[in-house]
């Protein structure tokens, strides 16, 4: 049993966490660098260490300082949420090094996905269905065109290393796709320190569905049914639901079956999602698995009726999988909104001080935040500070329920992306669970 854990992150996750392990009786501490000195997570932490100044390299990024935090304050484990250092091998191997939990799964494990070349390798022999495209990294543009031929237009260029879309570029001719290489290879180089680059069969409209899966340190493996992450403007989701409209039984055990082929490739432990492109007539193919919790965790939490963090932890002290998570079965439909500072129609940042918050409550309603009445919204970090999330008893009713829980959520100082949010929720193809990655695009011009 954890007497205390240390949690390296910051905002609504790191509120969340300290929740659980309170639920669980864990003193939680925290890290938090100087603009956050007085944020929602340092105030409701047991305890709060300073790790650096506010740039987020210079704070949360440093792995070596947060391993030398947890060790002075007298912690079992570190929970790194999500972001900053949860997919860095590094890190995880750091805590081990220093006789820490790392509460997430292996240093190996974390590498494996952490670059896109080798998941989709281990993919591959794991049995799991993946896009078509090169066995590996392309060396250089001329490979890159030459496979690309072989395979017909259009293509999608990809970096191996990093996440958020950067480098993703798709290419209709070679002429578009030697300019994109040259580009992208640059530009990943620039943000990752890898500009490793790598070719994949474009899928037209495709949806992005992801499975949840749940691992122990004896074997046990569930997956806990799949979201549906289509509605993303420049590649990152903004709403989560689960199930998937157009997911039924059997599709949905297909898919679980390969996540879980993936998972015990991996002698995976801990949390984790298994990503995947499906297209328009029922295929789908390995996108990447997220090594972590994910952001979108509570539809899963809402529908299937557990505590994902909760497990993490348990998994973590060595407990082992049983009926109350191995046994259950999706119930009703949950919706989540990512609620951001950010100009709804240009996605700038909207940093500043929020002077009206008020958020919606109910039945069947859930805010996960970050922030209060007050508080500034930094320039430093990430702009979502929010997640609303609502469960009802069909689609039909999680809807409405989100429809009218975004019409009461108030929030003044700053801009946030609540009427985009909106315009998704009502609008007549979002409505019949017609959606796709390019929903926001080809619906707004977004």
């Amino acid at each position: 049993m954890f007497k205390k854990i240390l949690i390296a992150n910051r905002g609504e996750i790191a509120c969340r966490i300290i929740r659980a392990c309170h639920e669980m009786g864990i003193q939680a501490a925290v890290i938090y660098s100087e603009a956050d000195a007085n944020a929602l997570h340092v105030q409701l932490a047991d305890e709060a260490h300073l790790v650096g100044p506010s740039p987020v390299a210079q704070s949360y990024l440093q792995s070596a300082k947060i391993v030398e935090i947890a060790k002075a304050c007298g912690a079992d484990a570190i929970h790194p949420g999500y972001g900053l250092l949860s997919e860095n091998a590094s890190f995880a191997s750091a805590c081990i090094d220093a006789k820490l939990v790392f509460i997430g799964p292996s240093p190996d494990a974390i590498a494996r996905m952490g670059s896109k070349v080798e998941a989709r390798q281990v993919a591959l022999e794991a049995g799991v269905p993946v896009v078509p495209g090169s066995p590996g990294a392309v060396a250089d543009e001329d490979e890159a065109a030459s496979m690309a031929s072989s395979m017909g237009y259009p293509v999608m260029l990809k970096a191996s290393a990093g996440g958020g879309g950067i480098g993703m570029v798709v290419a209709h001719d070679e002429a578009a796709l030697r300019v994109a290489f040259a580009s992208s290879s640059k530009r990943v180089l620039s943000y990752f320190g890898d500009g490793t680059m790598y070719i994949e069969k474009y899928i037209e409209r495709p949806r992005h569905v992801e499975i949840q899966v749940l691992a122990d340190q004896y074997g046990h493996a569930v997956h806990l049914g799949e979201r549906e992450c289509s509605i993303q403007r420049r590649h990152q989701k903004i709403v989560e639901e689960s199930p998937s409209p157009v997911v039924d039984h059997a599709l949905r055990e297909r898919m679980g079956t390969a996540a879980l082929a993936l998972v015990h490739a991996l002698h995976y432990t801990g949390v984790g999602t298994v990503e995947f492109l499906l297209d328009q007539v029922g295929n789908f193919y390995f996108l990447e698995m997220n090594t972590r919790l994910q952001v979108e965790h509570p539809v899963t939490e809402e529908v299937m009726g557990v505590d994902l963090v909760l497990w993490q932890l348990r998994v973590a002290m060595g407990e082992a999988l049983d009926h109350r998570v191995m046994d259950r079965k999706p119930q009703g439909h949950a919706m989540e909104c990512r609620i951001c500072a950010e100009d709804p129609t240009r996605f700038f940042p909207s940093p500043g001080t929020i002077t009206e918050l008020h958020i919606p409550e109910g039945i069947g309603v859930r805010n996960e935040i970050g922030v209060r009445l007050g508080d500034t919204i930094t320039p430093f970090y990430d702009p979502m500070f929010a997640k609303l999330i609502v469960y009802g008893t069909d689609r039909l009713d999680a809807r409405n329920k989100m429809i009218h829980a975004l019409a009461a959520y108030q929030v003044a100082g700053i801009k946030t992306n609540i009427p985009l949010l909106q315009r998704v929720l009502e609008n007549d193809a979002f409505a019949q669970g017609d959606t796709n990655t390019a929903f926001i695009h080809e619906q707004f011009g977004l």
